[in-house]
């Protein structure tokens, strides 16, 4: 993910998009900056996925998604 892009175009959402439409992926792997413009960029990915998979509501083709700070 470009640095800027993460959370503030929203940039993650269309990783996962992509991910979920590719034939035989099983897993995601997400790179964000812990923090961008004073933003907790990590912190909002980490927080939006977990209530993804934690709400029940929409049923992904990943086995897993994965989120690394730096």
């Amino acid at each position: 993910m470009e640095a800027g892009r993460g959370v503030l175009n929203n940039q993650f959402l269309k990783d996962l998009f992509q991910a979920c439409m590719m034939i035989g992926v099983n897993y995601l792997c997400v790179a964000v900056r812990l923090d961008y413009l004073k933003q907790p960029d990590y912190e909002t990915v980490v927080t939006f996925f977990d209530t993804l998979y934690a709400s029940d509501r929409l049923k992904l083709p990943l086995k897993g998604i994965g989120v690394i700070g730096y």
